[in-house]
């Protein structure tokens, strides 16, 4: 049987000192309590970047004013295919917050930890990791 594919849209929400929005999933939700960018699937109709800009507007109350395509992978889970397209999005209208009741904070790019994350965000994580060891060694 083939495995379904699933496009996933989702937002690295940076701010001017470098901290990035994350929101906790829900219980009843794969991976529940992990970490994650805020995001979601993309429909039928949308462009990743469309779908990247309902979600983020759905789940975390922001409208998006830029963003650049930072990431785009797929990870295979035993059930699904996922494709990803993660953005980095450094201008918006609005406070981020958890507006489906999930928890949502702004953390520091280097305290990341991979280990709060689904596995498939292992990468992403790292790639940010390394980029901000390089732009604070750069000063």
């Amino acid at each position: 049987m083939e495995k379904p594919v699933i496009q996933v849209a989702a937002g690295i929400i940076r701010n001017e000192f470098g901290q990035i929005y994350l929101t906790r999933r829900l219980e009843g939700q794969d991976f529940a309590q992990s970490l994650e960018f805020p995001g979601g699937k993309v429909a039928p109709n949308e462009t990743p970047e469309q779908a990247l800009k309902r979600e983020l507007e759905e789940e975390v109350g922001i409208l998006v004013s830029h963003a650049v395509l930072f990431e785009r992978f797929t990870f295979e889970y035993p059930t699904k295919i996922l494709n990803f397209y993660f953005y980095l999005v450094d201008e918006w209208l609005g406070e981020p917050f958890g507006r489906e009741g999930q928890e949502g904070f702004w953390l520091e790019q280097e305290e990341l930890d991979m280990e709060q994350f689904p596995p498939a965000n292992t990468k992403l994580i790292q790639r940010l990791l390394a980029e901000y060891k390089n732009s604070a060694s750069h000063g």
